[in-house]
């Protein structure tokens, strides 16, 4: 039974950082695409980072140069370190995977997900 526990967020001023955790379990192999999404209210999920089981990532044009994806395989932790935050990074912030290559950020659907852990950046 895959599990996907988040934690980390919080509120941070402008410029600020977070660094979310990701901590995971009951996968079959490392065969799976895992990110980070995001979702405030009255919009549609989006997905902000992935990472392929090959280490590649991939990135929200918005958060490139400032978020930075990471798994360790060993500790079993997926980690989204956020630099530079602004308000318009206001979200609750979701772990989520799904078997197989991660393709398109944009269009990718996942079929686990976590609760989701708040990130309030305030101006």
């Amino acid at each position: 039974q895959v599990r996907l526990a988040e934690s980390g967020g919080g509120s941070v001023q402008t410029g600020g950082s977070l660094t979310l955790s990701c901590a995971f379990s009951g996968f079959r192999d490392n065969n799976y695409c895992m990110a980070w999404l995001r979702q405030t209210p009255g919009k549609q999920r989006e997905g902000v980072a992935s990472v392929d089981s090959d280490g590649k990532t991939s990135y929200l044009d918005s958060v490139k140069g400032r978020f930075t994806i990471s798994k360790d395989n060993v500790a079993h932790v997926l980690s989204l370190q956020m630099d530079n935050l602004d308000p318009e990074d206001t979200a609750m912030y979701y772990c989520a995977a799904d078997r197989g290559p991660c393709w398109d950020l944009k269009l990718r659907l996942y079929g686990y997900s976590g609760q989701g852990t708040q990130v309030t950046v305030s101006s």
